[in-house]
């Protein structure tokens, strides 16, 4: 039985601790990601902050993390499935 490997991520993305991010800040983060990405991450019924509880959710199930870009200087929310 071979044990399957991590996905590698690109050299230039930097994981970020959701917890380390400022609650406010990242709220607005995860608002932004909704209203632009919402299409591969939930139930597309549920409104504004039942996105942002969805995303919550999968961020401290490790379902989700936050990364940040090196090359562009942005941040965002990846699936880690």
């Amino acid at each position: 039985m071979s044990e399957q490997q991590p996905t590698e991520q690109p050299e230039n993305l930097v994981d970020i601790p959701f917890e380390q991010i400022d609650p406010q800040t990242l709220r607005r983060m995860i608002e932004e990601f909704v209203t632009a990405d919402w299409s591969d991450f939930g139930d597309a019924h549920a409104d504004l902050a039942g996105k942002v509880d969805q995303v919550l959710r999968q961020l401290r199930a490790g379902q989700a993390k936050v990364v940040f870009d090196v090359k562009t200087q942005s941040a965002n929310i990846v699936s880690t499935r």
